[in-house]
């Protein structure tokens, strides 16, 4: 970005939903009785264990959400 173009302020409302997506990421595998069992069995893995693995790519994809609504408010 060239150095005399300034940035605009984001909008209220893209941090509101990129701030939404992120207590998603944080706030979902808090909940541990949603995952505390057994089964399902997925490909021979417990349900704990994929469901967490899960998350893991789910949080990846989250926090790009909440990425691009802060850079789209930007421009």
């Amino acid at each position: 970005m060239p150095e005399d173009q300034e940035r605009r302020p984001v909008p209220l409302a893209n941090k509101v939903m990129a701030g939404v997506l992120l207590a998603i990421a944080i706030l979902a595998p808090l909940l541990v009785s949603t995952y505390a069992r057994k089964g399902p069995e997925l490909w021979g893995f417990p349900f704990f264990y994929w469901y967490q693995l899960m998350w893991v790519f789910l949080a990846a994809l989250l926090t790009y959400g909440a990425y691009l609504l802060i850079e789209k408010g930007h421009r």
